[in-house]
């Protein structure tokens, strides 16, 4: 009843979330929104109306008011505005359908490049459209289709690959373009190269969007490695000047440039305050609370977002890559901290007989578990796999100030770098860790003369109370220095 909403809302938590409001009518469509306190943004929907007329009924506002309407009331709650958005669309997709969501949601397909290698004269273009049979070839996604054109435009001055769009039929006579004036083509409108020439220089530019320039920037390094041997000191500085060009050019693509049908992702959030499970219910629903010593774990693989999983800190604090002494000699990137015995430093996984984890043990068998989820889950179709790279879009391209949480990628083997993600993990629990104590050097270099010193005052007051006669080390023991 309304008249009971102010006690009904105790029972919901003030904590982010996502909440869905029902009427009577199965029919009806539900009313799906996420806040970031779900109680104070419930309490703003269904309470009293703040003015009435003279016959008690509630004066018109421009106040969404929902209180006469709600039958019911859904709720999940979650750790992070990423988390929430995930379970929005889920939520969404499942109420309204998958366009409806996506619309209600403003989802737009990010722009990429593609790389059309089955075509007989290959060339690179902007699209924001996806294909099952081309997602090998298409890399991405970039911010914007203006980013997307500047990394383009930046790769191909380094190449003569094709820019037309046309469908070509090379003849001798064929009018050919600027580019191929300006000699930044191979100009195969004109017959003016072999199949075999322009075939291995669009496998060059393919590989170089693979490998984000790796491919062109080691092959120049080590040319000028070798110029710089052979004391060829003007042809090393002109490669080196080429390198740097390139290194410009492969700036401009972000990290999470790669090929769409590669591409993985681990995002770390903070976990909501729940129990190892995470659990969603009605109004009324009993949850426990969590410990505030784990991250919530998401991967994206084959499309979507699967988590997420509890990695649990226990045991690990992070630190500066960098301490205050400028020296990577004392550089950590993961420290154990002390684990009181039987504070919980078996909860994740025992292993035999009842030896405690290891941190990079408990990150491994969380990325396993998420890597199982995903390939019970499939291949995801190309409108869910545009809908995911636009979520994912419209968080990672934040500014890193106003972007909450962390993300990895895999290392080149394919592995993920374990020690690294543990010291993210305890960033997004922890937060970031303060600037370290700088070292005095001076200061300890005089504290250890003292106590040298003084050593060495207390040896020589040991050995004077000595009876005379032929000093040696046995007579001067731990115990005479003490006393």
């Amino acid at each position: 009843m309304p008249e009971d909403a102010a006690a009904i809302l105790l029972g919901v938590p003030a904590a982010p979330g996502v909440f869905a409001l029902r009427g009577e009518r199965a029919e009806d469509e539900p009313y799906i929104v996420r806040g970031a306190d779900l109680r104070r943004r419930l309490r703003r929907l269904l309470a009293p109306p703040e003015e009435v007329d003279e016959a008690g009924r509630p004066v018109l506002s421009k106040r969404l008011n929902l209180r006469e309407r709600v039958r019911w009331i859904e709720w999940t709650r979650t750790g992070s505005e990423f988390e929430s958005g995930l379970v929005l669309y889920g939520a969404m997709r499942e109420a309204f359908g998958a366009e409806a969501a996506r619309k209600k949601l403003r989802l737009h397909t990010p722009y990429f490049l593609r790389v059309t290698m089955g075509h007989e004269h290959p060339r690179v273009y902007t699209t924001n459209k996806l294909g099952r049979r081309a997602m090998d070839e298409t890399f991405g996604p970039f911010p914007s289709r203006a980013a997307a054109e500047r990394y383009c435009d930046a790769v191909l001055d380094l190449f003569k690959l094709r820019r037309c769009y046309e469908d070509l039929q090379p003849y001798p006579e064929h009018p050919g373009c600027a580019y191929g004036e300006m000699k930044m083509c191979l100009e195969p409108c004109k017959v003016a190269c072999s199949a075999e020439e322009y075939a291995a220089e669009a496998g060059r530019v393919f590989a170089f969007f693979r490998t984000r320039g790796e491919s062109m920037l080691s092959s120049l390094a080590a040319d000028r490695e070798a110029a710089s041997e052979a004391m060829d000191f003007e042809g090393a500085a002109a490669l080196h000047k080429q390198w740097e060009r390139v290194k410009a050019a492969a700036s401009l693509a972000d990290e999470l440039v790669r090929p769409v049908a590669e591409l993985r992702v681990l995002v770390l959030q903070e976990a909501s305050k729940l129990a190892s499970q995470q659990v969603s219910g009605s109004v009324g629903g009993q949850a426990a609370a969590g410990d505030g010593s784990e991250a919530a774990v998401f991967l994206l693989e084959h499309g979507r977002i699967v988590g997420p999983e509890r990695l649990s800190t226990l045991g690990v604090r992070a630190v500066r890559e960098q301490t205050a002494v400028g020296s990577s000699l004392f550089a950590q990137p993961l420290m154990l901290a002390a684990v009181v015995e039987g504070s919980g430093s078996r909860a994740q996984g025992p292993g035999e007989h009842g030896a405690a984890v290891s941190p990079e043990d408990r990150a491994r068998e969380v990325l396993e578990r998420l890597a199982a989820l995903a390939d019970k889950a499939g291949e995801a179709e190309i409108a869910e796999r545009c809908d995911t790279l636009s979520l994912l879009r419209r968080w990672y391209y934040r500014p890193e100030k106003q972007r909450a949480g962390e993300v990895f990628l895999p290392n080149a083997d394919g592995a993920w770098p374990l020690r690294r993600v543990l010291n993210g993990a305890a960033r997004v629990v922890l937060g970031a860790p303060g600037e370290m104590q700088a070292v005095d050097r001076e200061a300890a270099k005089g504290l250890k003369t003292k106590v040298i010193h003084a050593g060495r005052e207390g040896v020589e007051r040991v050995v004077a109370v000595l009876p005379k006669r032929k000093r040696s080390r046995k007579a001067v023991v731990p115990g005479d220095l003490v006393g």
